[in-house]
C-alpha cells in the first residue's frame, strides 16, 4: 500500500469530485491524510474523513500564509509554466488561530480521524518590504506556530510543518523542543536536514522532486542521504503534479510516481519504498 501523507482533497480544486478522487485512491490501495490550512479547510477535512471507515484521515491547522490578507498565485512558486486553472489563485483572509475552536474540532471528531496538527509553520516567501512589517509578520508566524505545537502536545498529536525560505529560522525556533512531526515538502539543505533528523523529525517529499528549481538544493542528493525510515510520501495535491500524471491537477493516486522516483534515487525496489513509507506514516500518525 501507499500513503499520501499530505493531500488537500479538502480544497476547492476538488469541490466537484472529491469523493471520486478519494474512492479512486482507496481502490488502488492508497491512503490519504488531508491537512487543513485554515479553520474552514480543517473542518472540511474532518467532515470528509469521517465518511470513511479506514484510509482517509484529517489534520487541522492554520498555514502561515493565512495570517494576513493577500491574493496568492500558485504559479509564482512553480518552476515551470503550466496552464493556469481557476484553483491556482485564491485569497487569504487573515485568520487568527483560535486555540479552543481548533481543539474542539479534534475532540468532537471520532477517535483516530484527526491524526495531526497542521499544516503549520513558517513561510518567508511572501514578505513585506518594510523591515518593521516583516519582523512583525515573522513574530506572528512564530507565535501562531507555538500555539499549534502546544495544541499538538496537549492532544498527543504530531505536527505537519510547513517551511519555505525559513529552514534555519525553524531549526532555531524548535530549539530543544521534543516534538513528533514531519517537515512537509522538504526543500532545505543537507546540513539543515541533519539538524531536523537529529530532532527525530520525518521528511515529506512530493512532485517537487521532479522539478529543477535553481534556488533550491538538489532533491536527489537530499533523498539519497536521508534514511528511508524517515521518509514520507506526499502529493500536496492539487499542486505539484508529477510529469507522468499528465495533468495540472495533482491527486492522491499520483503519489505512486513519487514513490517510484524515490526508489530510483535510492536504487531499491518500489515495493521497499512503499512498505517503508507506509510503515513510517502509520508510526507517526498512529494509523491502523
Amino acid at each position: 500500500m501507499l500513503v499520501d501523507t499530505h493531500s488537500h482533497v479538502n480544497f476547492n480544486a476538488f469541490k466537484d469530485d472529491a469523493g471520486k478522487v478519494l474512492e479512486n485512491a482507496l481502490r488502488n490501495d492508497t491512503w490519504v491524510v488531508m491537512p487543513g490550512t485554515q479553520f474552514s479547510t480543517s473542518k472540511r477535512a474532518v467532515e470528509m474523513a469521517v465518511k470513511y471507515k479506514e484510509g482517509v484521515y484529517a489534520a487541522i491547522g492554520l498555514h502561515p500564509i493565512h495570517l494576513e490578507e493577500r491574493e496568492v498565485d500558485v504559479l509564482e512558486v512553480q518552476s515551470e509554466h503550466v496552464k493556469k486553472e481557476p484553483w491556482m489563485t485564491f485569497d487569504t483572509k487573515g485568520e487568527e488561530f483560535d486555540y479552543e475552536k481548533y481543539k474542539q474540532l479534534v475532540l468532537s471528531s471520532p477517535k483516530g480521524k484527526v491524526v495531526a496538527v497542521g499544516e503549520a509553520g513558517l513561510d518567508y516567501y511572501y514578505e513585506p518590504k518594510s523591515r518593521q512589517k516583516r519582523e512583525a509578520l515573522r513574530l506572528k508566524q512564530k507565535s501562531t506556530l507555538a500555539l499549534q505545537i502546544k495544541l499538538a502536545e496537549e492532544l498527543n498529536l504530531p505536527v505537519i510543518l510547513h517551511c519555505r525560505k525559513a529552514h534555519d529560522e525553524l531549526i532555531e525556533f524548535l530549539g530543544e523542543r521534543t516534538i513528533k512531526g514531519v517537515v512537509h515538502c522538504y526543500t532545505g539543505t543537507l546540513a539543515q536536514a541533519k539538524r531536523f533528523y537529529d530532532m527525530g523529525l520525518y521528511f515529506g517529499f512530493n512532485g517537487l522532486i521532479f522539478k529543477k528549481v535553481p534556488a533550491l538544493p538538489s532533491p536527489q542528493e537530499i533523498i539519497a542521504n536521508i534514511p528511508l525510515e524517515r521518509i514520507l510520501l506526499e502529493t500536496d495535491a492539487p499542486y505539484l503534479a508529477p510529469p507522468e500524471a499528465r495533468t495540472e491537477r495533482n491527486e492522491p493516486l499520483f503519489v505512486k510516481y513519487v514513490a517510484k522516483e524515490i526508489a530510483r534515487i535510492k536504487n531499491v525496489s518500489l515495493e521497499e519504498v512503499a512498505s517503508a513509507t507506509a510503515k513510517n506514516a502509520k508510526a507517526l500518525f498512529l494509523l491502523p
